[in-house]
């Protein structure tokens, strides 16, 4: 066995024994394997690398942070719980299509942040009760918002784990809206439509609007309580169509937008709120600054490229099926750790592929490392929002599901050409 393998061995290994063994954050965990090595891999400068390696995603990282404080200042606005209210009092007496919207309103705050735990703990909280009273069973109600969350997780404009996986093969963040679309909207509708169809049919959905608060609806009104929303997504269009003119860049339209929601809906602290995001999103960005200085100890180690001369080796079948196992399973410790220690290798096994379908194809594969035990966010905290004590209920309905993401997302993979042709 070469060197770089025993280096990727002793890496993972000290990565998995500080997250299992001595319960450290995923961050701290990747730092220390990261420094382990560096000393192994006898790393000229380790302390360089290091640094360099904690600002490989500084772009990301103040996408995410400014995202969150827009959403979490959209929710102490009363506008997302206004959003929730105004779709239930319109559709109510379509259950099947209020399901299905409702889930595209538990996506909203994972497409903004590119996290699935913030779908779950804004959105999915207001949600949840939502679908219980329409008849769905308490675990179906959990598997439904974990789906959500993840999907909202990919879906576009901010897709955490394509950017990473973008950053490890020097690929710009650019032409992923329409593929991301057609990779997450449509699982999202037949989920939907699986966990609720013939449940919420038989409900008294009536019965939903006596529970909801229409207040700061009637008082300040959709349009304006919904205009930030609107706001960012018509700058976030300006900066792509006409860069000249409107290259603002994503963190400064998420931090116009959250200056916004201060006055569009309800009075709220606005520092206070930025605090509190920051505090909900540190754990993220903690991975964010691991993944980057692990990457970077890989690459001057040598075992980067190891695992890419090897990836590219195995035969296509078996490769896809790798991608469908491991991707997940190293997901477990973290869905964004899995893009960049093995997205990135995958990807560049698939550069005879078209690179913007195969990409985003991964990042969905790396999103279901957030169904994986004994992590396992979305699906912990779905339970969590829901009531249930354990969240082995939910993971039982998220099998099925899981696997077919999974198919879904290699046949977009096998033909990417072919939908690249179409689009």
């Amino acid at each position: 066995m070469s060197q770089e393998f025993w280096l990727f061995i002793l890496m993972v290994g000290v990565f998995a024994a500080g997250c299992f063994a001595l319960k450290w954050p995923v961050s701290v965990s990747m730092l220390f394997a990261s420094v382990a090595g560096a000393l192994a891999g006898g790393v000229q400068d380790p302390i360089r690398h290091l640094v360099e390696g904690t600002f490989g995603y500084v772009d990301t990282i103040l996408t995410i942070a400014t995202a969150m404080m827009f959403m979490t200042g959209f929710r102490d606005s009363g506008a997302l719980e206004a959003l929730t209210a105004a779709v239930i009092k319109k559709f109510h007496k379509l259950p099947g299509i209020l399901t299905v919207l409702l889930t595209f309103v538990i996506m909203v705050p994972g497409m903004i942040t590119g996290s699935s735990t913030a779908s779950v703990l804004t959105s999915g909280a207001v949600v949840a009760p939502m679908f219980i009273s329409m008849g769905m069973s308490v675990v179906d109600t959990g598997a439904l918002i974990s789906i959500a969350a993840i999907l909202g997780m990919i879906a576009p404009p901010v897709n955490i784990p394509v950017m990473i996986i973008g950053g490890g093969i020097d690929m710009p963040y650019v032409g992923f809206e329409l593929p991301l679309i057609l990779l997450t909207f449509p699982l999202a509708i037949v989920f939907a439509l699986w966990f609720g169809w013939r449940k919420v049919k038989k409900g008294d959905h009536s019965a939903m609007l006596s529970k909801l608060d229409f207040s700061t609806l009637d008082k300040y009104g959709g349009l304006r309580l919904f205009s930030p929303l609107i706001f960012i997504f018509v700058l976030m269009i300006l900066d792509k169509v006409v860069p000249s003119i409107f290259s603002l860049g994503m963190p400064l339209i998420f931090i116009l937008g959250t200056a916004l929601t201060w006055i569009t809906g309800k009075r709220f602290n606005i520092v206070t709120s930025a605090k509190k995001s920051i505090e909900d999103v540190l754990p993220v960005l903690g991975i964010l600054v691991g993944v980057g200085m692990f990457i970077q100890i890989m690459t001057a180690t040598g075992v980067r490229g190891f695992i890419v001369v090897n990836a590219l080796s195995v035969p296509p079948a078996l490769l896809y099926l790798m991608m469908a196992i491991s991707i997940p399973l190293f997901g477990a410790i973290s869905a964004f750790g899995s893009a960049s220690v093995l997205g990135v290798p995958f990807m560049l096994a698939l550069l005879s592929q078209d690179q913007i379908i195969a990409a985003a194809s991964l990042s969905l594969i790396a999103s279901l490392g957030d169904f994986m035990p004994p992590t396992a966010l979305a699906a912990i905290f779905a339970a969590k929002v829901v009531g249930l004590e354990k969240y082995s209920p939910v993971l039982k309905k998220l099998v099925v599901p899981g696997l077919i993401i999974v198919v879904y997302a290699i046949l977009f993979i096998v033909f990417s050409k072919q939908i690249r042709a179409i689009l």
